[in-house]
Formats: structure tokens, sequence, C-alpha cells
């Protein structure tokens, strides 16, 4: 192991770009990150230190700590993320677009002496097992040990990917700064960033490809290996190459009988991505394993099925909401060893928030640092508090979870938080009616990104705030995969929506353990023996498909939960319409054959 902090690259490339962001952001010193125990255990004193980490009770929540953010960095910015394409058409209507050297410029001019009185860490990490064929390397340039800690735990960071770069490797360049310079002798802040928004900027260069990022501390904004590297910049890549980098998680659900199903699914953010990754079935036997809760490198494999893989080594899942009842074997994972940003601390130097499924602690401090009382009316814990712990503590992890290859794909899903219209299942005619269906999600938004929430919007394979390129091309890329391979070895499509309520505002469907039910029916879909009707919106489980065994559902909740709302789905298709035209005149024909015949059957349903 190198003595911390000590550069032990030759990579001639990485070392002069290294060198050109030292000069342009004057850092007081340059840190080279091994990705040690070590290392992260000094860069975490370090921060308790400084403020921004609280550490936790040992006897609670060993090797764990706290953080609090500033109030004005708790989420995405997505008004404030860019894809810099050579041209706007090629960004597409639904990302915000600059000209690349206009951009480049403007933030030159911010990143000039950003680091002063600060350490630059210098972060070689990779997505993706290093010996996968997909696996890509980056490396991010960091004023934030934060941001250190936490790459550590979600990417495969350190010395082992700067000896896989070589002396003549690629890499990705990923240069972050939370903008706030220190001057001699300035005090510094427990949470350092650029308070005011529009001083925010998380941008892309496909062609480059890289990633520069400025002003927020938060997330995604600043690990750069996540959503900017795994999503963004990697679906530009994966078009390119010829493969998907999906927001999807991975799952394995086996049966009784032995028989492995592995499972994609694309749900936006906040909408229970991680709570079915590590689904607990309620139905005896059955078993889910978890490879990832949020994003999927798929490619067609030598046997012509999509294999699917995890690029991630952790999870950053939104607290609030995770309980023993929704996610316990989440709960299990964060006992230790784990970065909780935005929670309430309680007295015992332990952690709680909303919805956690145990009893609020009769006094603590709030995610603003405040003293804080359940009866405040306050909120303890902010909306999008998150936990930040590695995959290999997940109890249901599955054995290929790392596995360079990938696994093969079953099936995928799609969904979304919708309280009316949409079943609790439904699946795809085929692979283009699935592609269709994929494209015209919704979902309520939720506190993941800045706004309102509560709001319908459309979230074309969740990926709208992350597809890195024109929409419509993605939509197009997708649509070209049986041309690539056997149609017949392309995982089924379904979509689902665990989120229906009745007209006075109840669940309809419980939901968690008990979507079990569910994927068990996709899984005899997909062998071959699924009970199903034909109905205008696709195949939907007949009254008697779905196992029900031990689940006492109120009367009539099952059958408003598989019915085709006719007048719902004619407000639905008129919204696809709406949305459809704003993606532009030159969207592939076979969507708009979809929507066409959609809109046939439901007439013809009247």
């Amino acid at each position: 192991m190198s003595e911390l902090g000590k550069c032990t690259t030759t990579n001639p490339a990485l070392l002069a770009w290294v060198e050109e962001m030292r000069q342009l952001c004057t850092p007081a010193s340059v840190f080279w990150c091994d990705g040690s125990q070590a290392e992260y255990d000094a860069l975490c004193n370090l921060m308790v230190e400084a403020g921004t980490f609280t550490r936790l009770s040992d006897d609670k929540r060993p090797g764990s700590f706290l953080a609090r953010s500033h109030p004005s960095d708790v989420a995405r910015v997505e008004d404030r993320t860019f894809i810099c394409s050579r041209t706007k058409e090629e960004a597409g209507p639904t990302n915000n677009w600059a000209e690349p050297e206009e951009m480049k410029t403007r933030l030159r001019a911010m990143f000039t002496g950003s680091m002063a009185g600060r350490t630059m860490y210098v972060i070689p990490f990779a997505m993706g097992p290093l010996e996968s064929p997909l696996c890509k390397v980056g490396i991010e340039i960091t004023d934030s040990p934060y941001v250190v800690a936490n790459m550590r735990i979600m990417t495969r960071m350190g010395q082992s990917v700067i000896d896989k770069l070589g002396e003549n490797g690629t890499f990705i360049p990923c240069l972050h700064s939370v903008g706030a310079p220190l001057n001699d002798g300035q005090p510094d802040v427990s949470w350092p960033c650029a308070p005011d928004p529009a001083n925010k900027y998380i941008v892309h260069f496909p062609e480059d490809p890289s990633i520069w990022s400025y002003g927020s501390g938060y997330g995604g904004n600043a690990l750069l290996g996540k959503k900017c590297l795994a999503l963004r910049i990697a679906s530009t890549m994966a078009r390119r190459e010829g493969w998907l980098a999906e927001h999807m998680l991975i799952l394995a659900l086996t049966s009784p009988e032995g028989k492995k199903h592995y499972i994609a699914a694309a749900f936006p953010s906040a909408c229970g991505k991680t709570n079915l990754a590590m689904m607990q079935p309620t139905l005896p036997g059955w078993t889910v394993r978890c490879l990832g809760d949020d994003i999927a490198w798929i490619r067609v494999g030598e046997d012509g099925r999509l294999y699917a893989m995890n690029p991630e080594t952790g999870f950053f899942g939104v607290a609030p909401g995770t309980s023993r009842q929704s996610n316990p074997n989440a709960m299990a994972t964060i006992e230790s060893n784990t970065i909780f940003t935005n929670v309430v601390q309680t007295p015992d130097g332990d952690i709680w928030w909303e919805d956690m499924g145990v009893p609020a602690p009769a006094r603590g401090i709030d995610w603003q640092g405040n003293e804080w009382q359940p009866e405040s009316g306050t909120k303890g814990s902010h909306p999008n508090a998150r936990f930040t712990a590695p995959a290999a503590q997940c109890p249901v992890i599955d054995p290929d979870w790392e596995s360079p290859a990938g696994v093969p794909l079953s099936a995928i899903l799609f969904g979304g938080r919708r309280q009316t219209t949409i079943p609790l299942v439904n699946e795809a005619f085929n692979w283009e009616h699935g592609v269709f269906l994929g494209s015209s999600a919704g979902s309520e938004t939720t506190a993941a990104a800045l706004g309102k929430a509560g709001v319908l919007r459309r979230d074309p394979f969740a990926m709208l705030p992350f597809c890195g390129y024109n929409m419509v091309d993605y939509l197009r890329h997708w649509l070209s995969l049986p041309g690539k391979t056997d149609r017949a070895k392309l995982p089924k499509v379904f979509f689902v929506n665990w989120f229906r309520k009745s007209d006075d505002g109840k669940w309809l469907w419980p939901g968690y353990g008990e979507n079990s039910r569910v994927l068990k029916w996709v899984c005899e879909r997909v062998e071959g023996n699924g009970k199903a009707v034909e109905t205008p919106v696709g195949f939907i489980p007949s009254a008697d498909a779905l196992d029900m065994a031990g689940l006492d559902l109120p009367a009539g909740n099952l059958d408003e939960l598989l019915s085709v709302d006719l007048e719902g789905w004619r407000k639905e298709v008129e919204d696809i319409v709406a949305y459809y035209t704003k993606l532009g005149s030159d969207l592939p024909e076979s969507l708009t054959a979809s929507l066409a015949q959609l809109q046939q059957r439901l007439a013809s349903a009247s």
C-alpha cells in the first residue's frame, strides 16, 4: 500500500490533467487516494474534527457517521444540470443544453482558484467490476473529503484502479469543487458549498467525455461516478458501443422449486427501487436476492440474451420511509459502516427518521442542527435524507452481484407512483409495446429532486433526468435491440404500480413483501404458464392468476387493481400525446403506431 496521499501512477495523461487542474483550482495541497481503510479512517477523523461528521455510537452504529448539508444543498438540481453536446439537437428537448466551449469558458472562470485553502483529492474509481467488458475508469478531482468517503463506498476506488489504468489506459475526467475557497485565516464551515442555486453547475461533455461539477457537495451532484458517469455519460457511450446504461435495479427471484429469474426494474427516484431490490417475499419458499438498487448496465451476451450488471458497490438510499416493515434488509445493511446525511441525531448517539417504524426520540437534533422534538410540528429529517452503505453488507446480496459478465434477464419492469388508472401489473404485447410502455411512463414527483412533490410528470424509462443525449434517439436505441439478437431471447416487459389508492385515499395494495405475488406471476408469464386476460392496455392477470394465499385483502380491492379504467386511460392517452409532441416530430414510427393502436383498442372497448 502506498503512503497516504502519494501519487503512484505513471500514466502521463492522468499526471498532466491533474497538474492542469491543480494550476486552475490552486489548492493548498494535492492528495492521491488509494482507497485503503487507513485512508478512509483518517478522512473520517478529519471530518469529525471539522464538524462535517458526527461519529455515531459504536454500541448503536459501529463505524458510522452523520452529516448535515446546507439547506440549499439537499437534492439533485435538475435545472442546473447540463448536457453540452456539440449541438442542441443531440442533447434533445428533455435536457438543458449549452454550447460546449462557451460552458467550459464559464466553468474555467468559476474553477479558477476554487480550491484555495483546501486539499485537492484525486480519486481513481471504476464503475463495474475491473474484469468486466463494460468497466469504465473515472478520475474524480474534488475538494470535499465527504465525497471521497462516499465514493469509497459507492465505487471500486483506489490503487487497484490505478493498476488497471496502467501507463496508457484511458479515463473519464471528473472535476468537482464545492465552490467555497478559503482565504488565509478564514474559518471553514461544516458543509461548504455555493448556497446560491444559480452558482451550482453539473455539466456533462459527452464528446470528451468529461464531467464538471461546481457548487454542490450533495449526492449525485458531487459523487460523479453515480448519475453523472454511470447514467448520463455512460448512456452516450452505451449508444455508441451497442449496450445500455439504465436507471434500474437488478434482483434475482427464486421459486421453491429452485427456478431462478433475474429481473431489472426502472422506477423514478424514491419510488421503491431499493425496497423491491431487497424485498422479503411473503410467499413461502420464495427468495429475493439483490444485485443492485439503482443502476444497471446491460449488454447482449454471446447467447443472445440481455445481461445486466450493477456498476456500483454501495447503496445511496432514501432514509425516510425505510423501516423494518418496508425494507428489513436495508435496515440490516445500515447497522454499521454507514454514512447518514440529513437525518435526526438521537441523544444516545444513534439516528432516526420519519416512518422508521420505531418511536421518535423524545428529543434530538434535526437535519439542520437544531434542537428538535416530535411535537415541534416540523420534520426532523429532510424528505431526501440518505444513507450510504456498502452493498456487500446487504444480507440478501446475490452471490453473482459482482460477476463481470452480468446476469441474464428474464423480465424488465417499468413503474412509478400513480394513485389512479394504472393497474397493479400489465404485460406488454411485444417488445415494441414494451418500449412504448417505458416511453410513456409517468410518475408523481418526490423529494429526490428540487421542486414541488406530487406532480405528475412523464419520465421515460425513469431516465428523464439521466439520459445523456436526445431522448428520441434513446428510445430508438431500445427499439433496435430486436435487430441485434433473436427476438425470442429478449426479456418480457411489464408495467407495475404499487401506489393505487381508493376514492377515499386508502392504499389498495399493501406493497413491500406482498409484491412477491406480482413477481411470481411475472415469472409464470416468462415460463409460459401464467394466466392472463388480454385488455386494451396489455395482458393483465386473470381473477385467479395471482397467488393470494394468506393475504386478507379488502373486498373489491383486487378487482379495482386489475381493472381497466377506460375513461382514465383515455385521459392518459391525451397526456401521452401531449408529451410525445414535446419530444418532437421525429419520434420512432413504432411508438406512434403503438399509441394509435392503444387508442383504437380503447375505442373498441367502449
